[in-house]
C-alpha cells in the first residue's frame, strides 16, 4: 500500500515494528525448539551408543550437526533483525515499471515478511537501492546480474528514525540527501565513527559499488569521508560477493591502533563481522619473523619533531623515493649478473665446468637468489652422476653441498642490503640505532631485500586475504607499497589526502603510487563534509587546496588568542574545557605538537577529566581528548583546541603539515592559543 502521509508513514513504522519483534519472537521460539532437540539427541546417543552401529552414529551426529547449524543460522538472522529495530529504515521510493508502482523501504539490513515471501527493507547494498543515491523524480533505473531495469521514481522519502520513533520526514526534495546531511553534519560528533548510509553522496555511491577495479586509489580532501566511504565499499563487497568473500578474507592496514579502535564500529553497525586489521610495524616484524628490533613510525616522527638533525631527514629522504626503489631494483639485477662466480668442481679427474653451474643458476631466475642454492647442488650432483655413472658418495655429495654457495659473494641478506649503498657510493645512509636497531626508514627496503632474495614462504598468516584495504597512504612510500604488492596479490582500496602527510620527507601521492600499481583506477573526492564553511576557510590559510568544496554550514570564526605566559594558556585551556561540558556537545580534541607536549598539558589539567590517549594508551574513550597530531590524524572532533601554535613550535614545512591536521579534525569548533609570537601559518581571514 502506497502512504501518502506522514501520519500514515509513522503507522507503518509501528506496524513494521510489530513485525520485527514478532520475528524476534519466533525466532527464540525456534532456537528454544532446536536447543530441546539438541539435548534430547544427545542424550539419546549417549544412553543408546553401546546399542547403535556405525551407521546410526553418523546418521545422529549428522542430525545434531544439521540443528546446530539452523539454530546458529537462526541466531544470526535475530541479530541482524535487532538491528534494524531501533531505526528500521532510512529512506524510500516507489518505482514503477512495466504498469507496476513498488514502494522500495531502504535499511541497514533485508526484512522479509515470510507469510507473503516480500521484502518489507530493502538492504542499502542491494541493487534496486542504489536508485536511493544515484536518481532523483523521473526516470531511473539499476542494474542486476541479469541486465537493466528502467523505470520512474515517483516519490523519494528520507526519515529519521531513532530509538523507533521517527523524528523528522523529507519529501520529494530535489535536495532531499542534502538536507538530510546538513542535519547530520550539524550534530554532534562521539567516539567512534558512525555508519553514512542515510548520507550518501552520489559520487561516494559510485565509488562503493565500483566492482571491477582491481586497484582503486582514492584521493580526497580532509573531511571528504574517504575512510567511511572504503569501509562502505567493504561492507558492499562482501554483500554482493557473499558467496565467495567473508570478512575474514580482508584485511585493513590502520595507521596506528587509535584510528583502528576509532574506526571499529562501522562494520558491525552495518551488519558484518569484524574485519581483521594490522599495522605496517606488525607486518613488518612478521615479515621479518620477529629477528629484528627497529625504529617505529611513531618514533621516527617523535625524533623528527623533537630534534630535527639534517642528516636523520636526509636519510629518509632518500630512502622514499621512486628513484630509490629503482636503484635498488638495479642493485639486484648487478648482484644477479655478477655476485655468482662459478668455478668448475672436480671430482676426481672428473670435471663440472662453470658455465654449466652458472648456467643453471640463471635458469632459476624466477626463484628468489639466496634459495637457488639447493637446485643448483642438485643439478651438479646429477650431472656427475651422469658423467661418472655411478652414484655419488656422502662426501662427494657434501662436498657439491658446500662449494656452490660459496661461489655467490654474501649469505646474509643484510650483507647484500648494506652492500647496496657501498655499490651506490653512500655508505653513510645507512645508520643503525643503538642496540643495532634498524632505523624505520631502513625497515621496508630491507623486506624488499629479503623477498627478492629469500622469498615469503614463511609468511602465512595473511596468504588467503582477497582484498586489501590501505588507510592514509600519503604516509608510505613507494618501496612499502611494493612489498604489499608482492605480498598481497588480491584486489586493493588505498585512501588518503597527500596534504595531511606526517612525515612530509616520506610522503606519497596517488600518482607515485600509480607507478606501482598501473593499473589503478585513481578517483578524487573534493567535497569537504566536515567542518563548518569557517573552519575549512580558516584552514586553507594554512595549506591552500584550490579543488576543495566545502559545505555551505555555517558556524563561529576560529577563536585565536595569544598569552604572555604559559600558565595563562594552560588556563584558557582549562576554561574551554569547562565552557565545552556544558556545551551539549559531545567530543572535545586538544591536539599537541608532541608526545612530550601532550604529556606536559595532561598533567596540568587532568583534573579536568580528560583523557590522555598515547601509542600506546590507544582506547578512544571519553568526551575530552589530550593527544597529538600523529594520533589525531582520521579522527573527528565537534570541538577542537590546538595548543602551544607560536612561532618556535610550528615555523617548518612538516609543522604546516601537521598544523593543517590538527585543524581539520574540528567539525563545529576551533580554538587556537599559543604563547608569545604566534607561528606564521595562523593568518586571520579577513
Amino acid at each position: 500500500m502506497i502512504n501518502e502521509t506522514e501520519k500514515d508513514e509513522r503507522a507503518y513504522l509501528e506496524e513494521i515494528e510489530e513485525k520485527l519483534a514478532l520475528a524476534i519472537i519466533r525466532i527464540d521460539d525456534i532456537v528454544k525448539q532446536y536447543s530441546i532437540e539438541l539435548r534430547q539427541n544427545k542424550e539419546y546417543i549417549y544412553e543408546h551408543q553401546s546399542g547403535m552401529d556405525d551407521a546410526d552414529m553418523v546418521s545422529a551426529g549428522q542430525s545434531i550437526n544439521r540443528m546446530a547449524f539452523t539454530g546458529e543460522n537462526a541466531v544470526a538472522r535475530k541479530k541482524k533483525i535487532q538491528k534494524l529495530i531501533s531505526s528500521p529504515y532510512f529512506g524510500r521510493i516507489d518505482f514503477s515499471t512495466a504498469g507496476k508502482s513498488t514502494a522500495v523501504y531502504i535499511g541497514i539490513g533485508t526484512y522479509s515478511d515470510d507469510a507473503t515471501n516480500t521484502n518489507l527493507i530493502y538492504d542499502w547494498r542491494a541493487p534496486i537501492s542504489s536508485m536511493f543515491y544515484d536518481f532523483e523524480l523521473g526516470d531511473a533505473s539499476y542494474t542486476t546480474p541479469s541486465g537493466t531495469i528502467k523505470g520512474l521514481i515517483d516519490l523519494k522519502r528520507q526519515y529519521k528514525i531513532r530509538d523507533s520513533r521517527m523524528e523528522f520526514m523529507i519529501e520529494n526534495s530535489v535536495n532531499i540527501q542534502d538536507d538530510i546531511l546538513q542535519k547530520e553534519l550539524s550534530r554532534s560528533s562521539d567516539e567512534r565513527m558512525k555508519n553514512i548510509v542515510a548520507t550518501i553522496q552520489r559520487d561516494q555511491n559510485k565509488v562503493i559499488r565500483n566492482e571491477t577495479s582491481s586497484v582503486m586509489i582514492i584521493q580526497g580532501v580532509a573531511g571528504s569521508g574517504k575512510t567511511s566511504i572504503a569501509l562502505h565499499r567493504i561492507a558492499f563487497l562482501l554483500y554482493r560477493f557473499r558467496e565467495t568473500i567473508s570478512a575474514k578474507d580482508i584485511l585493513i592496514i590502520s595507521p596506528n591502533k587509535v584510528f583502528s579502535d576509532y574506526i571499529s564500529n562501522v562494520l558491525p553497525e552495518l551488519g558484518e563481522e569484524h574485519i581483521p586489521e594490522t599495522g605496517m610495524e606488525d607486518l613488518a616484524d612478521e615479515l621479518l619473523e620477529y629477528k629484528y628490533t627497529f625504529q617505529s613510525f611513531f618514533d621516527q616522527v617523535a625524533l623528527l619533531l623533537e630534534k630535527p638533525e639534517e642528516k636523520f631527514i636526509e636519510r629518509i629522504r632518500f630512502k622514499s623515493t621512486f628513484n630509490f626503489l629503482s636503484n635498488m631494483n638495479r642493485h639486484l639485477l648487478y648482484v644477479e649478473n655478477r655476485y655468482f662466480a662459478a668455478i668448475d668442481i672436480k671430482i676426481g679427474v672428473k670435471v663440472v665446468e662453470a658455465a654449466f653451474i652458472e648456467k643453471r643458476f640463471k635458469a632459476y631466475h624466477q626463484i628468489p637468489m639466496l634459495k637457488r642454492f639447493s637446485h643448483v647442488i642438485k643439478d651438479v650432483q646429477d650431472q656427475f652422476r651422469i658423467i661418472l655413472q655411478r652414484k655419488l658418495t656422502g662426501h662427494e655429495k657434501n662436498q657439491i653441498g658446500q662449494v656452490v654457495p660459496r661461489m655467490f659473494r654474501f649469505h646474509q641478506t643484510w650483507e647484500l642490503y648494506r652492500d647496496f649503498y657501498f655499490w651506490i657510493g653512500k655508505k653513510e645512509l645507512l645508520v643503525t640505532q643503538h642496540g643495532n636497531a634498524m632505523e624505520y626508514a631502513d625497515v621496508f627496503p630491507f623486506i624488499y631485500y629479503k623477498i627478492r632474495l629469500e622469498g615469503i614462504e614463511h609468511f602465512q598468516s595473511h596468504k588467503d586475504v582477497k582484498h586489501l584495504l590501505v588507510d592514509e597512504m600519503q604516509d608510505y612510500t613507494p618501496v612499502q607499497y611494493s612489498v604489499l604488492s608482492r605480498v598481497f596479490r588480491c584486489k586493493k582500496t588505498i585512501l588518503g589526502d597527500v596534504s595531511q602527510t606526517i612525515n612530509s620527507y616520506s610522503a606519497s601521492s596517488a600518482e607515485t603510487i600509480e607507478h606501482i600499481f598501473p593499473q589503478a583506477d585513481i578517483i578524487k573526492l573534493f567535497r569537504s563534509y566536515r567542518s563548518t564553511w569557517e573552519i575549512t576557510m580558516f584552514t586553507q590559510l594554512i595549506s591552500k587546496n584550490p579543488d576543495i568544496i566545502p559545505m555551505e554550514r555555517h558556524g563561529a570564526d576560529p577563536m585565536l588568542k595569544g598569552f604572555m605566559h604559559h600558565q595563562e594558556e594552560t588556563q584558557a585551556v582549562i576554561n574551554l574545557v569547562h565552557s565545552f561540558k556544558s556545551s551539549g556537545r559531545q567530543s572535545l580534541g586538544i591536539i599537541c605538537k608532541t608526545p612530550r607536549q601532550a604529556d606536559s598539558l595532561y598533567k596540568s589539567i587532568k583534573s579536568t577529566g580528560a583523557h590522555l590517549l598515547t601509542a600506546k594508551n590507544t582506547t578512544y574513550s571519553g568526551s575530552v581528548i589530550i593527544t597529538t597530531v600523529q594520533l589525531a590524524k582520521g579522527l573527528e572532533f565537534d570541538e577542537v583546541i590546538v595548543s602551544n601554535v607560536s612561532l618556535n613550535n610550528y615555523h617548518s614545512d612538516v609543522d604546516r603539515s601537521l598544523l593543517y591536521i590538527a585543524t581539520t579534525r574540528a567539525m563545529h569548533v576551533l580554538s587556537i592559543l599559543w604563547v608569545g609570537e604566534r607561528s606564521p601559518f595562523i593568518i586571520k581571514n579577513s
